[in-house]
């Protein structure tokens, strides 16, 4: 068991020295009423008032629903910032002139997380503000998030924490119930949980990736999660001339 209060101090440290050492004004993030970034806006709101979480509605109507009225009761909690910024139009729009050459579900679930990327980097840019990625140890392991998209940040105050860890942390932290309690979800289409997507359970990957026992099922999924994703891992291989 970490020591939270502990961990709440270097991380708030982490991101002072940052936003120090790049001349940054202040934090911008998607505020998406997930579990993630419940806990990024926490530290960021700890370690800055200059803090932005932008919700970013985009065509899901559980964008418009239970992840809107969480961001905004995370916003509530932690004296954030909040901007909305409607996203579905563009996706329209998009779709109409690139859709005919888009066939899989993967390619148009991608769409909405590069869209909302490009936000939050056109708004830091206008701010000067850096952007927070809220993507947690146990998402990155499986690869589970869009490369330039959700996977895109300036710097992330939770990567090396697995997702029953963040639970923890926001428990520590008093975050609003019904944000630790609900089922985590990407929110790009109706019905979609992230367990369920993938086939095994937060609890299971980071059991996992601590070294512990899990099933054969589980293992498999995770390692062939991991694999597939490697290149999301490393930058674009560059011709280098010999």
């Amino acid at each position: 068991m970490r020591n939270w209060e502990k961990e709440k101090e270097k991380r708030v440290a982490f991101i002072r020295d940052l936003l120090a050492s790049s001349g940054a004004k202040g934090v911008v993030f998607g505020n998406s009423g997930g579990k993630d970034s419940a806990l990024v806006a926490a530290l960021c709101s700890f370690a800055t008032k200059n803090v932005l979480g932008v919700i970013m509605p985009c065509h899901s109507k559980r964008n418009y629903g239970e992840d809107r009225e969480d961001g905004l009761a995370v916003a509530a909690k932690y004296g954030i910032e909040t901007m909305i910024v409607d996203l579905t139009k563009v996706r329209s729009d998009l779709l109409e002139a690139v859709e005919p050459a888009l066939e899989s579900k993967g390619a148009l679930s991608n769409i909405a997380p590069r869209l909302r990327m490009t936000t939050l980097y056109a708004i830091g840019a206008e701010r000067g503000y850096l952007v927070a990625g809220t993507g947690n140890r146990s998402e990155r392991y499986m690869g589970y998030f869009t490369k330039w998209g959700d996977g895109a940040c300036d710097f992330n105050p939770i990567a090396d924490l697995g997702a029953t860890e963040v639970f923890d942390f926001l428990r520590y932290l008093g975050a609003p119930d019904h944000v630790v309690n609900k089922a985590p979800s990407a929110g790009l289409f109706e019905g979609q949980t992230d367990e369920s997507e993938m086939g095994v359970t937060y609890a299971e990957i980071d059991a996992f990736l601590n070294g512990e026992p899990v099933s054969d099922e589980a293992k498999a999924i995770i390692e062939r999660y991991h694999r597939s994703a490697a290149h999301k891992m490393a930058m674009p291989p560059v011709y280098e001339e010999k």
